[in-house]
């Protein structure tokens, strides 16, 4: 998929449905900072050539494609998932506890969602569900959730580089690239960091 060709709105089997939701995670492999869930429900008639996987689009497309996703959704929903929760109960019990919040929290009920990646919690028997490898260069709804989420974490990172440069969060976001590992090496860790992801690389 290039850019300047829309996603598809939903597969065809749900081809009746208004309402869909998307919904993904950014944050889930990094070393520091919250993982953060967003889900979105777009208008069926909506289209943009711009909306796709995050990762393959700029710092300032991203931001293009944020403004667009506020300004046409239906519902948007967005929340993080503390790095003390991450610590105390791990990052997939977190991920989907906040992934649930989201879906509580939407303003439509959404009549389908679809959601990015191959897992999602077994204690819950929702049947609307889709799991959808790859799903944020598949489905709009999808890529404009990976999207809300990207941006808004990215902000708070660089937020919070702000408070602690040496781990070079501005640019790293809180993946352990080879800086903020040097940061963690000379500096230790943060209550920001998460125990698990970064033990091997503090004493």
């Amino acid at each position: 998929m290039k850019l300047g060709e829309s996603l598809a709105y939903s597969p065809s089997s749900l081809s009746d449905l208004d309402f869909i939701c998307g919904m993904d995670e950014v944050g889930r492999g990094c070393g520091a900072g919250p993982v953060v869930t967003a889900a979105v429900i777009l208008p069926r008639d909506f289209r943009s050539s711009i909306l796709r996987d995050s990762k393959k689009l700029s710092d300032k497309q991203r931001n293009e494609a944020y403004k667009i996703i506020v300004n046409n959704a239906i519902s948007i929903q967005c929340n993080a998932g503390s790095v003390s929760d991450i610590n105390s109960l791990g990052i997939n019990t977190t991920t989907f506890n906040t992934m649930r919040k989201c879906l509580s929290e939407l303003s439509v009920k959404p009549e389908h969602i679809l959601i990015d990646g191959t897992e999602w919690d077994e204690k819950e028997n929702i049947n609307n569900i889709t799991l959808v490898p790859k799903g944020d260069d598949t489905y709009m709804c999808i890529a404009a959730s990976a999207i809300v989420a990207k941006v808004r974490r990215d902000e708070y990172m660089c937020k919070l580089h702000n408070m602690f440069p040496e781990y070079k969060w501005d640019s790293n976001k809180g993946y352990l690239t080879k800086d903020h590992i040097s940061g963690l090496i000379e500096f230790g860790a943060t209550k920001y960091h998460r125990t698990q992801f970064i033990k091997n690389f503090i004493k």
